[in-house]
């Protein structure tokens, strides 16, 4: 299966290429620099519709991952409601992916979301949410973005369908809680990398929340990689939106029996399983 994946390089894009077989896949890894990864690279920026199109052609599926983040205003904390250069640009990025896999006829496109499409649920529930008190968000959530991030996302799901209702593409939305790079993949990642920037120390109540977060919305990078896979095989979906978190007890987004039914997706993690960080030896 040929397989465009924008935005490569990031800690997405790596954990996809890291986990799935390039015998099975044969990747195109677009980005604005250059990637070390199995397939061909290509750079190129996803808002300038000439140097990106050409990459399609031939693709059966493609994964769209990229991001652009410039300034300060974009962050998922900010709740500004302004218009912002971040905005208009992961806007135009996300309309000229959708129209080059329309234009070049390419079968399905799978969308980087994020549970910041979702994420008053968490800013309105916090620190309860972390402690599994009863609070979900399931399947049927409507949209509730937290920020100019989170309704960049939930804009690239609604594009995602009208593509796919009005043009015949396959769509899928995954709304990715918190995939880390390799040394941090653990649900005691972003405590353990505050301890390393010296925000916190271990322990810390400031450690402890974010343990707690990570606990409910973590996903391993081989799950990331399971749920792509999932989509990228299936062939019944006209569109759709999946959750990115692992089978975690104390998950707040929770359509993982819907995702299973679906598309046959089945977590191989729990952040409950860990009770510790790894050891710095154990980590890369």
């Amino acid at each position: 299966m040929d397989v465009l994946v924008t935005g490569a390089g990031g800690r997405v894009g790596t954990a996809i290429t890291d986990h799935l077989s390039d015998d099975e896949y044969d990747f195109t890894l677009l980005d604005v620099t250059e990637v070390d990864g199995p397939g061909e690279t290509v750079v190129a920026d996803v808002r300038d519709y000439e140097a990106i199109r050409p990459s399609f052609e031939g693709q059966d599926a493609v994964v769209h991952l990229a991001l652009i983040r410039e300034g300060d205003e974009f962050g998922a904390d900010s709740r500004g409601v302004g218009w912002s250069t971040d905005l208009q640009s992961n806007l135009e990025g996300i309309n000229n992916v959708y129209e080059a896999a329309i234009d070049a006829g390419v079968e399905s496109v799978l969308f980087a979301s994020s549970n910041h499409a979702v994420g008053m649920v968490e800013v309105r529930n916090s620190p309860a949410v972390y402690h599994d008190e009863g609070i979900v968000a399931g399947h049927d959530e409507p949209h509730r973005p937290d920020s100019r991030y989170g309704l960049s996302k939930s804009y690239g799901e609604d594009l995602g369908r009208l593509a796919a209702e009005a043009h015949g593409i396959r769509f899928y939305g995954l709304r990715i809680g918190a995939v880390r790079a390799p040394r941090y993949d653990h649900p005691y990642g972003d405590a353990e990398r505050g301890v390393d920037a010296g925000r916190w120390e271990r322990g810390s109540d400031a450690y402890e929340e974010q343990v707690a977060r990570m606990k409910g919305l973590w996903q391993s990078r081989r799950d990331l990689a399971h749920l792509v896979e999932c989509c990228l095989q299936d062939d019944t979906v006209e569109w759709d939106h999946f959750y990115g978190v692992s089978a975690n007890d104390r998950r707040w987004l929770d359509d993982l029996r819907y995702a299973r039914e679906t598309i046959g997706y089945d977590s191989q993690d729990n952040g409950e399983e860990w009770n510790a960080p790894p050891e710095p030896s154990e980590r890369e």
